[in-house]
């Protein structure tokens, strides 16, 4: 099998842990997705809780490169923060799927110890590049920052959730700019 099928049944298998969870990951409707037997999964992953814990991983290490992206394009931190929801927004835009972060973490209690330790390192990429930005920007203190970056990040993954509940992306952007207003969110002046 090449690495291709490997990269393959990661990118379906994330696609049914943003629409399913952990428990949504089932072997056999994997590879009926990518086209391959069964078996084949096993090739590369023994069982579920691997493949858990290597698409859990592949998911944070995939986001820090998509902050750290936002970070370079923005070319400062309060632009890059202002950017930062559209993290989450693009979930909802596939086909109202949600954050596998978020999905994950909600299923905790039932998940193998390997995942587990991936989906919280997903938390700490966010927490930790959200602090880093809120500092840069001077909107938080070293002191004040992660407990500010963890409350953004919560609430981002909760507007997500309330406009998936509702098939509706645009609740998530009204709940964006409330965010923003109150003051949790820094707003950008155009």
């Amino acid at each position: 099998m090449s690495k291709t099928s490997k990269d393959e049944i990661l990118k379906a298998a994330r696609l049914a842990a943003q629409a399913h969870g952990y428990t949504g990951l089932n072997i056999r409707g994997l590879a009926d997705e990518v086209g391959i037997k069964a078996a084949s999964i096993y090739y590369h992953f023994p069982g579920k809780a691997e493949l858990g814990a290597a698409v859990a991983q592949r998911y944070w290490e995939d986001t820090a490169h998509d902050l750290e992206a936002i970070r370079e394009a923005e070319g400062n931190a309060l632009k890059s923060l202002s950017r930062y929801p559209h993290i989450f927004r693009r979930s909802l835009e596939s086909q109202n799927r949600l954050c596998m972060g978020s999905f994950m973490a909600a299923e905790y209690d039932d998940l193998p110890e390997p995942v587990k330790k991936e989906i919280q390192k997903f938390a700490d990429v966010n927490v930790v590049w959200l602090n880093t930005q809120l500092q840069e920007a001077g909107i938080a203190s070293a002191e004040d920052g992660e407990k500010r970056a963890r409350a953004i990040f919560s609430a981002i993954a909760g507007a997500q959730l309330m406009a998936r509940s509702r098939n509706d992306i645009h609740l998530f952007d009204e709940i964006i700019e409330g965010y923003a207003q109150s003051g949790l969110l820094p707003s950008v002046t155009k």
